[in-house]
């Protein structure tokens, strides 16, 4: 199965800005839906955010969760190849270990039900 892997996670400063990054781990991949979820240990797991890959009317679309919108954005880049999580303003409450996901199974949107899995990222966000 091909794999994706996460990138760009760490350390910053509340207020502050990270990009998070998200590649297959094959450059034939490709997917209707990529997506972004959180979880913090010892809490429910979060859909953060996701995005319409597909080539039907909604390509491009994106959603968020409400604690969120308006502060990150996912997009992709022209290659196809990268999905992104830009995060700004970040604040201490999005401090949680970030899984990159992709392949719908039902349609996409931000609580889509995903088949591929990456490994995680963690970002910690100090106040």
């Amino acid at each position: 199965q091909v794999k994706l892997v996460e990138s760009g996670g760490g350390s910053v400063q509340a207020g502050g800005s990270l990009r998070l990054s998200c590649a297959a781990s094959e450059d034939t991949y490709s997917s209707n839906c990529w997506g972004w979820f959180r979880q913090v240990p010892g809490k429910e797991r979060e859909a953060v955010a996701a995005i319409n890959t597909g080539s039907g009317r909604a390509s491009g679309r994106t959603y968020y969760t409400d604690s969120v919108r308006g502060r990150f954005m996912i997009e992709q880049d022209n290659s196809k190849k990268v999905v992104y999580l830009q995060m700004s303003p970040v604040t201490p409450e999005d401090t949680a270990m970030y899984y990159c996901v992709a392949d719908a199974r039902f349609g996409c949107g931000v609580l889509a039900d995903f088949e591929n899995w990456g490994q995680g990222i963690s970002v910690t966000v100090t106040s």
